[in-house]
């Protein structure tokens, strides 16, 4: 009676510190198995992880037992394995339990568990070897102490046979080299032709910025037809007022300082009206319009720098005067180019 009462306190103490982690089911794999009633069981089994017609050296198998139909709030003490210091099979992990089934009564009653508990073994060793039987402790929760007693298994460990006669050596294989894919080409392709794409931009970028800044690419038009068209911008009548005659002579005078520096190379832009038309006089234009251009470049210096007030008469009369002032020197450079192209015809 003393034995027992010791077996059972052992039991009692290693499942109460047990039953703080699991409500229904609690092991330990260091409990010594209870001297109790021994139950001969049938649930024991020998699973390899990796599944084989036979088992190698070094694999790795699930050694345990299974349990149908346990009343939820039984608790369990499993054994201890100590593996041999000599070889042969060896734990390699603790316990593990699983719940792989529940089964749920009527109101009230217990569920019943389907409880699956292995370890891991392996052996480095060939040869046969008789596992150890599993003896777990059981106890109810009617407080009813049992001992389950599942049977050995033997375990055969083959290795690799060797044909030693017909057996060759040979030396270690290369690092194997894949030959290349389109596809694993293609991305490179893809990068080549855009930066291609890129650079041909760049290039064409810079070289029209280059031939944008160049005066040999520049395409200008002719003289008359940019004084034309700038003094096309002034035509009408409402420039004509007061506060606006000092821009409209300002530009009228302007487009034909420009006219005057592109068409007889006179720096008209830097000079004032009286230099202006002092290098005039040695050009061919007929001296009639030349004075009367030089009355309304005088005017315009009035209308900008004296605060003078044009009267309509003479505002109506800059354009058409303008106008022709460049149309009749333009066309008197055209006869002396048509001139000179029939004297060379000529000759």
């Amino acid at each position: 009676m003393r034995k027992a009462f010791i077996y059972l306190t052992l039991l009692l103490s290693s499942l109460s510190l047990s039953a703080q982690e699991a409500d229904t089911l609690t092991v330990s794999d260091s409990v010594k198995v209870p001297q109790g009633r021994s139950i001969q069981m049938n649930g024991s089994f020998l699973q390899p992880l990796q599944e084989r017609d036979s088992v190698l050296i070094a694999d790795q198998l699930l050694y345990g037992f299974e349990l149908k139909q346990v009343e939820e709030g039984t608790r369990f003490a499993l054994p201890e394995w100590k593996n041999d210091e000599k070889g042969g099979v060896m734990a390699i992990s603790p316990w593990i339990v699983d719940t792989v089934g529940v089964k749920k009564q009527k109101k009230g009653m217990p569920e019943l568990l389907d409880i699956r508990s292995a370890i891991v073994i392996t052996s480095f060793d060939e040869g046969v070897y008789e596992l150890p039987s599993i003896m777990v402790g059981r106890l109810s929760k009617d407080g009813v102490i049992d001992t389950l007693v599942f049977d050995p298994i033997r375990l055969e460990v083959k290795t690799m046979p060797v044909d030693t006669a017909t057996f060759v050596p040979h030396d270690i294989k290369g690092q194997i080299r894949y030959p290349l894919t389109f596809a694993e080409i293609l991305p490179w392709l893809a990068a080549f032709w855009i930066l291609s794409v890129l650079a041909i931009v760049v290039v064409c970028l810079v070289m029209m910025h280059k031939r944008k800044n160049d005066p040999a690419y520049v395409r200008t038009d002719p003289a008359h037809i940019v004084a034309l068209r700038e003094l096309d911008k002034y035509r009408g009548s409402k420039m004509w007022v007061p506060e606006k005659q000092k821009v409209f002579y300002s530009g009228v005078t302007d487009a034909l300082r420009e006219y005057i520096s592109s068409r007889y190379g006179v720096s008209a832009m830097e000079m004032t009206t009286a230099e202006i038309f002092a290098d005039m006089k040695s050009t061919d234009v007929p001296k009639e319009l030349l004075s009367e251009i030089q009355d309304l470049f005088e005017r315009a210096d009035f209308v900008k720098f004296a605060k003078y007030v044009a009267s309509d008469e003479d505002n109506a009369s800059v354009l058409p005067l303008a106008v022709r002032f460049v149309t009749e020197t333009y066309q008197t450079e055209v006869q002396e180019e048509n001139g000179v192209s029939n004297d060379g015809g000529n000759k």
